[in-house]
């Protein structure tokens, strides 16, 4: 998988490409790490239009992103998935504890 970050001021997106499995573990918590200790961020978006696959190690590592996030009052969302992906969120309850768009 590939991440790519931006920062708009307030808030910081991840980019997501490719396959979101366990192989993306080092990375993805390398980006958002970053992007949470930078300071004066307080929306974390995932942009998921280039994932095409998620397991199970990928819904773990969420879970793990928002309760980093969750204590510095960072709002985590998810936009722009795929439809699979969509519906393996929203089959998991993802939607009642990330915002997904």
């Amino acid at each position: 998988m590939q991440i790519s970050v931006s920062n708009n001021g307030k808030a910081t997106t991840l980019t997501l490409t490719g396959r979101f499995d366990f192989n993306a573990h080092r990375d993805f918590r390398n980006s958002y790490e970053e992007a949470l200790n930078a300071g004066g961020v307080n929306e974390l978006v995932l942009d998921m239009r280039g994932v095409d696959y998620l397991d199970s190690s990928a819904l773990g590592m969420l879970l793990l992103l928002n309760e980093r996030a969750s204590p510095s009052n960072i709002k985590v969302s998810i936009t722009n998935c795929q439809p699979t992906v969509k519906m393996i969120l929203e089959v998991a309850n993802f939607n009642k504890l990330i915002n997904i768009g």
